[in-house]
Parts: C-alpha cells; sequence; structure tokens
C-alpha cells in the first residue's frame, strides 16, 4: 500500500512534463490503459471467475464507473488548483468518505484508533491546502488560471475524485471479500474503466502523439503509477479494509508536495512543512502495531484443605 501511494505521488508532477495534454487525455490515458493491462494481466482469472463475476455484477460495474471518473476528476482538480492542492484534497478526502461509505453499506464501526489518525491525517491536509494556497503558487505551474474561481473549482473536482476512489476501493474490497482474488477483483474493475475511457482518450489524446516527451509521459503514467501502483494496492486490499487503505495513502500528497517544490517550482511555507509532519504521524498512528499487554496467568483456585484466600 505504501509503495502505491508512493508512485502515485509522482503522477501530478510527471503530468506537468506535457502541458499541452489536457487533463482528460492525462487521465484516460493513465487509468484507461494502465487499466487494461490489469485486465491483461488477470485475463484468465476472470474467465475462470466470470460466474462470481456476473452474481456481483452490481457491485462490478458501480466500481467500473467510479475508476473512469477518478482519473478526470483528479486530473482536472491539479491543472485548475494546482499539484499540491489537487492531490491533497483528493487523496485527504478520501478516507472520511471510505468510512463514511463502509458505515453506511457495511455498519462497522470507527475504531477510535482509526478516528485519531484520520482527523490527523485531515489536519495536516488541511494544512497544506491553507500553506499552498497562501503561497499563490501551483496554478499556473500546470496551465491554469490562477484564481479563486478555478481553485474552488479543482477542489471540488477533488471532492469527486476523492469519494471515486473511496468507492472503487469499497467495491473491489467487497468482491474480494466474496471470494474473488485480488488480482481478478482489480483487473475485473480497472478493465471496465479502461474500456469506458477509452472513447475519451480517442477524442483526447492525439498530443501524445505530437512529441516523445508527451508520449514517454503518458506510458511513465499508465505503466508505472497505474499498472504497478494498483497490482501493489490490490494486494494490500485485500489484506486490510478500505478505509485503512484509504488512509495510508495519504503519503501521496506528500510526496506530492515535495516533488512540486524539487522538480516543479513550486515553494511550502512552514505551515505546509508541519502539514507534511501530520500526515506522516497519521501513518504511525494507523498501521503500526498496538502494543500489547503482557499475559498474566489468573491465580490458581483454592482447594478445600488449604486456607481461603482473602
Amino acid at each position: 500500500m505504501l509503495f502505491a501511494a508512493l508512485v502515485w505521488g509522482t503522477t501530478g508532477t510527471a503530468a506537468t512534463f506535457a502541458p499541452e495534454v489536457g487533463a482528460a487525455a492525462i487521465g484516460a490515458a493513465a487509468m484507461g490503459l494502465g487499466g487494461l493491462l490489469q485486465a491483461l494481466r488477470a485475463g484468465r482469472g476472470i474467465l475462470r471467475a466470470r460466474h462470481d463475476l456476473a452474481r456481483n455484477r452490481v457491485l462490478l460495474i458501480l466500481g467500473g464507473v467510479a475508476v473512469a471518473v477518478y482519473p478526470l476528476a483528479f486530473y482536472a482538480s491539479m491543472r485548475l488548483a494546482g499539484v499540491t492542492i489537487g492531490t491533497v484534497v483528493t487523496i485527504g478526502s478520501a478516507p472520511l468518505l471510505s468510512a463514511l461509505i463502509e458505515r453506511i453499506f457495511d455498519r462497522t464501526r470507527l475504531s477510535p484508533r482509526w478516528l485519531a489518525g484520520a482527523l490527523t491525517g485531515v489536519a495536516g491536509i488541511l494544512l497544506l491546502c491553507l500553506a499552498e494556497g497562501g503561497a499563490g503558487v501551483g496554478v499556473t505551474e500546470v496551465g491554469a488560471s490562477d484564481t479563486g474561481d478555478a481553485v474552488l473549482a479543482g477542489i471540488g473536482l477533488g471532492l469527486v475524485g476523492g469519494f471515486t476512489y473511496a468507492l472503487y476501493s469499497w467495491t473491489a474490497r467487497g468482491l474480494m471479500l466474496r471470494g474473488i482474488r485480488s488480482s481478478v477483483a482489480m483487473g475485473a474493475t480497472f478493465g471496465i474503466g479502461g474500456l469506458l475511457l477509452m472513447p475519451v482518450l480517442a477524442l483526447t489524446g492525439a498530443p501524445f502523439l505530437t512529441s516523445w516527451g508527451n508520449a514517454a509521459v503518458g506510458i511513465y503514467m499508465a505503466l508505472v503509477p497505474m499498472f504497478l501502483g494498483y497490482v501493489c494496492f490490490g494486494l494490500g486490499l485485500a489484506r486490510i479494509p478500505a478505509s485503512l487503505a484509504t488512509t495510508i495513502s495519504l503519503i501521496e500528497p506528500v510526496v506530492a508536495a515535495i516533488l512540486a517544490i524539487l522538480v516543479v517550482g513550486e515553494r511550502l511555507p512552514p505551515a505546509g512543512w508541519a502539514g507534511v509532519a501530520l500526515v506522516i504521524a497519521c501513518l504511525a498512528i494507523v498501521t503500526l502495531p498496538a502494543r500489547r499487554r503482557p499475559f498474566r496467568p489468573a491465580p490458581p483456585a483454592a482447594t478445600s484443605s488449604g486456607p481461603e484466600l482473602p
């Protein structure tokens, strides 16, 4: 899960190397081609599990639609609001939205530890957003006008991205809990999403063919963050709840912020670094194993021949 979040954090910076490629084309190439590669990787398993998938088609279709919507909202958010704000709003909102989905549909209870970790992470996300907005950077570097309306629209699209991210994480785990292997669940879900994104790529993807640099960005996005990253994400999702998975992914905006500073040229004031520290603290809270109390055997029961213990 952590590796997936690390490589996902590179996507916003990678997209800045193809500024003439639109957000829809970037999202369709990254998630669309990456999703189809996942489906091809799990092709035999999908065929063997086709009856199980058909029985759970509502979850499968819902997850596929969420996969298709997510990259369009996410990359548009980064183009409008900047790399850091778009990333932190999208990923930062996902844990709470994921927990809300689990609470409504699965009737799960949220542990105090998870709640403390999530609140810590969200506080860090808010600090990052405020720091980035106060610095007044990030929007122009990705080709959008630096206006309040653009930032607000980017934040709104980031919330849409966070919801769809939480939704397909929940549907994919739901398939796994119904006995479907993680590679099959992820491959089928992302395969549907990839197919839905192909018309978008056909309509908007011409700029990828205008230069080798643009093509390299598209290939990297599809192969590393979206294919390899989501393979690791599926392996982790088979073992932990979706709410915990999306909470661990809060490391993504930290990586995005650092790369935006080092590569894109954005600057992060002290409040932003405080936000980074809070996100790292969130990861420590939700992922480190709880300390167990040492086992102490019960005292032996009193016998009738001996004195009674007080």
